[in-house]
């Protein structure tokens, strides 16, 4: 029997999907048939974004909605914008090699906000919906760092450790309506964020491909993939589990982390 992923009539709202990862599950939700809204901080960044994934998808439908979801108002703008959602996915995430002595309070903070809080708000604000029309579907984007904490940046493996709970959570709130709540471990990614960081942390008068190398020999040496992950696929993963094929997924932390995390379970 043939797998066939169709979201035509769905509604999806990607935070955080101007680039990298975001950007990739966008593109791949389209594809399924799902109408998209892109969403980032700045109205030129949506745009940009919006513009690159109708020529990469031909036909498809999007919505711009260019909003700071970390914070009350942009959250606000957004539901709007979309009163109703199908598909939530919260991808937006930040982080930064940092020192684990010299992460301030404020740092401290702004990582819970961006990273898990923003989550958290639209979730709260969605879910009843989903949950009275009796289907939906909420992922958040977590990380292997959140199981594996990263000497380098503590306060980012935390906050990713922190969505593991959040959407067990919501996804106990949701039993038995329909709606499914799941988080996503995505290992060593690249992106251009990760590209940068990986320069954080290797000579940077290395090629790319020699960085990437020393990187994971250097920094990530348990991944059994041995190389980074594309965002593509990480975003293969969450278009099966936005679809009605994944309905007995619910409350999981499911891994597409190329084998980096030393465990049977997360």
């Amino acid at each position: 029997m043939a797998v066939n992923i169709d979201l035509t009539g769905r509604i999806a709202l990607v935070t955080g999907s101007t680039q990298g990862i975001g950007a990739a599950i966008a593109a791949q939700l389209a594809r399924a048939g799902a109408r998209v809204a892109v969403n980032g901080r700045t109205a030129a960044s949506v745009e940009r974004a919006a513009t690159a994934l109708r020529v990469e998808v031909p036909g498809a439908e999007v919505v711009e909605v260019a909003a700071d979801v970390a914070s009350d108002e942009g959250t606000a703008r957004v539901l709007d914008l979309l009163p109703d959602v199908d598909i939530l996915v919260n991808s937006l995430g930040i982080f930064r090699a940092r020192p684990a002595l010299e992460i301030s309070d404020e740092e401290w903070r702004r990582y819970f906000e961006v990273n898990v809080l923003a989550g958290v708000r639209l979730t709260r604000a969605y879910l009843p919906g989903m949950m009275e029309r009796g289907w939906g579907r909420v992922q958040y984007i977590a990380s292997d760092s959140a199981v594996v904490i990263p000497a380098e940046m503590i306060h980012y493996g935390v906050s990713k450790t922190a969505l593991l709970g959040v959407s067990r959570g919501f996804a106990k709130a949701a039993a038995g309506t329909g709606v499914t709540v799941n988080s996503v471990i995505a290992g060593p990614t690249h992106t251009g964020g990760v590209e940068d960081f990986v320069y954080q942390l290797v000579d940077r008068d290395l090629s790319w491909a020699e960085a990437q190398r020393a990187f994971m020999r250097e920094h990530r040496p348990q991944s059994l993939l041995q190389r980074l992950i594309e965002p593509e696929e990480i975003a293969n993963l969450v278009t099966y589990l936005a679809s009605p094929l994944a309905s007995a997924t619910t409350g999981a932390a499911v891994r597409v982390d190329g084998g980096y995390v030393d465990a049977i379970l997360p």
